[in-house]
């Protein structure tokens, strides 16, 4: 039976992907965030759904945060 061999790098690669996803996620809330700014008018769904975006694009950079310190802790410098 051949046993499944893996490259160190590939892990990283993975990470990076993780890391990456959470970046794109990040970067489509303040999209969205700026367009509802930049509007003239507001409506009620508008502001809510700023307050919800607002509170997605923080949760996504405490996880981007989170993803750093536990990276740098098992690969420190």
């Amino acid at each position: 039976m051949a046993m499944l061999q893996r490259n160190p790098g590939d892990f990283f690669s993975q990470e990076e992907l993780e890391y990456r996803k959470l970046e794109e996620q990040h970067d489509r809330y303040e999209a969205e965030l700026l367009r509802i700014k930049q509007s003239e008018f507001h409506s009620a769904e508008d502001l809510l759904e700023e307050v919800r975006l607002k509170k997605l694009k923080l949760k996504t950079k405490d996880e981007m945060l989170a993803f750093a310190h536990r990276h740098h802790l098992a690969h420190p410098a």
